[in-house]
């Protein structure tokens, strides 16, 4: 029999990200410094965690019609079916159709994150996204439906007493359609995730909240299916008229 433990092996993976995020939060001073290593640590926790047909950056997200979303802490993207990626001073410019989440992250939760969440998430939501029929050898299927990009918030602790409790809900309820917040993790806590049936926000405190919540993003990843097909040439026609 194996000495493994399935158990232990998860609850480590949560240990070293709150660990990782406190660390930064005693080591750092400089609101800038401390924001730039908690982005990166949760960064890390999907580069390395989520299957490779996704990927993770911070960056800028851009449509067909020249329009930029917010800087985004955290863009969980398609990289397989992506025809095109930019990166600039260590940033990246991706394609609207390509996004499948966007995260702000944080140290902690409060009602001013939780605004600044909801806004830099409605950047994203709004902009224009194409989507093309699919050719086949069997002919053509037609034009994918849009999917709803899943938004989010990042943090270590949360300001609120009780962490959980009416403050956090009043806050979130407050996001409606493009700014809704779909899910969120306190690593010290617990996470919160919206529940699409019940059209309410259910929390769950405790028991290994990074880990947890890493897994439910990916169940909801699952189910967000494959993003559309780009329409490149959209983004030509755009470009061919800031030529003229």
């Amino acid at each position: 029999m194996t000495d493994w433990s399935l158990s232990k092996v998860l609850s480590s993976l949560h240990d070293e990200i709150e660990r990782k995020l406190d660390t930064a939060r005693k080591t750092f001073g400089h609101s800038t410094t401390l924001g730039d290593a908690s982005e990166s640590i949760w960064l890390e926790l999907f580069q390395e965690y989520l299957p490779q047909r996704y990927q993770a950056a911070c960056g800028h997200v851009v449509d067909s019609l020249g329009v930029f979303s917010d800087q985004i802490d955290v863009i969980i993207f398609d990289r397989q079916y992506s025809p095109f990626i930019f990166k600039f001073q260590g940033k990246m410019i991706v394609p609207a159709e390509s996004v499948y989440a966007v995260f702000e992250a944080k140290q902690v939760l409060n009602l001013k994150h939780i605004n600044y969440a909801q806004t830099k998430v409605g950047t994203v939501r709004t902009l224009h996204r194409t989507s093309l029929p699919i050719p086949h050898a069997g002919g053509v299927y037609p034009a994918k439906g849009l999917i709803p990009i899943i938004g989010g918030i990042l943090t270590l602790d949360s300001d609120w007493s009780p962490k959980f409790g009416d403050s956090l809900a009043s806050a979130l309820d407050a996001g409606v359609g493009d700014q809704k917040l779909d899910m969120g993790c306190v690593a010290s806590h617990g996470c919160f995730y919206f529940n699409e049936d019940k059209k309410i926000y259910e929390t769950f405190e405790g028991n290994k909240p990074a880990t947890a919540f890493l897994f439910k993003l990916i169940s909801r990843l699952q189910f967000s299916g494959t993003v559309p097909m780009i329409d490149i040439q959209a983004y030509g026609n755009w470009l061919l008229k800031q030529l003229i």
